[in-house]
This record gives structure tokens, sequence and C-alpha cells, in this order.
């Protein structure tokens, strides 16, 4: 694993959580949390634009696990109620390949699922916001960036309220667990242009 990942998945070990927010608190995943995580990852709704959908408990717990080394799972609480969470990976920023070692871990990749009861109500904004301004202002990346569905209107509706900018829209690229091709959408924010990077 290149030493600037490493570098970045060590900040994130720092993180001094909880993080407080007007109305959540965010905090790093533990096992206690997968029954609550289940709750709402097994729904129909919440399913169908997963990039890969959890068939059992247990799969989603070994998805965890295996993700521990290389990706953060933040949970998002809205009074003591685990409401949904959001995945941090750590990424390598394209280069030519003569350059290649200066872009590596400069990037972040990020995720959400939220339980659908909760939508409406501007936590998922709220709670990512929080995670763009870590990334940049602890973990220090120069690029934060995500992708959905072009039908995933929820989710890109949220990365353009935070102020992220719509860099690509990919004509049928992606293959859904439905048998039909989707346009994706490819969102992401510099760090100088986030309003409260430090």
């Amino acid at each position: 694993m290149p030493l600037r990942i490493l570098a970045i998945l060590n900040r994130m070990t720092a993180i001094d959580w909880p993080v407080q927010t007007e109305r959540l608190s965010l905090r790093s995943y533990e096992s206690e949390d997968l029954d609550a995580l289940w709750a709402y990852e097994q729904l129909p709704e919440v399913q169908r634009w997963l990039g890969w959908a959890p068939h059992t408990r247990q799969d989603l717990g070994t998805a965890l696990e295996s993700q521990s080394s290389t990706t953060t799972h933040v949970m998002v609480l809205f009074a003591s109620t685990i409401i949904g969470h959001i995945m941090i990976m750590p990424r390598d920023g394209w280069a030519q390949s003569d350059v290649a070692d200066r872009a590596k871990g400069l990037e972040i990749e990020l995720g959400w699922m939220f339980d659908p009861a909760y939508g409406g109500k501007g936590y998922a904004t709220e709670a990512v916001r929080a995670v763009v301004g870590l990334c940049f202002g602890q973990l220090k990346v120069r690029r934060v960036h995500a992708g959905c569905f072009a039908d995933n209107a929820p989710s890109w509706h949220l990365m353009e309220r935070i102020g992220m900018r719509r860099e690509e829209h990919s004509r049928a690229t992606a293959l859904h667990r439905d048998g039909t091709w989707h346009d994706g959408l490819m969102y992401a924010v510099l760090r100088d242009e986030w309003p409260t990077s430090d």
C-alpha cells in the first residue's frame, strides 16, 4: 500500500471521534453497529443503488471487516440512533507514469447509505458536508469525489447541495442488477474550492 494512503489511514484513526454537527454525531464503525446497518441496508429501496448489495447480515459483516484496512466507515447518528453511514476511501490521483508517485493518496472517494425513514430532513446533507470538511481539514487531501447512477437523483442532488461539481455524465456505463445499462455521474470538489478547509 502506498505510503501516502497509509498516512491518510493513520490520520483517520487519529480523528477525535465523535465529531458533532448541528444535529448529528459522527463516529467510526464498531462491530456492535452491524444490526443497525443491516436493518436499512437490506431494504429494496437502499439496495437498488448499491454497487454491491449484501444478501445476509453475515455478508455485510464480512464486507465491513474485509474493508477495514482500506476504508473508514463513519456512522451517522441522530439522537443516538444510527441513521446512515459514509465510506471514506483513499485514492490515488490520475497522473502520468513518471510522476504517478506524487499523486498517490491525494484524493478521497466517498460513498454513503442512509435509512430512508430519516430522509427529507437534511441529515444526509449535513453529514456528508461534515465528512468532506474532515477530508480537507484533517486528512489534508486535495480532491474529494463521489459517483452514482444517474437515476439516483437523491444522491446527486446531495452532491450539488454541498457544492460538488458534476464532472462526468457517462452514457449507459453501468450494468444494473435489473439487467439494464444505466448512465453514471461523477462529482468532485477541490480543497481550494471548499469554503471551510483550513
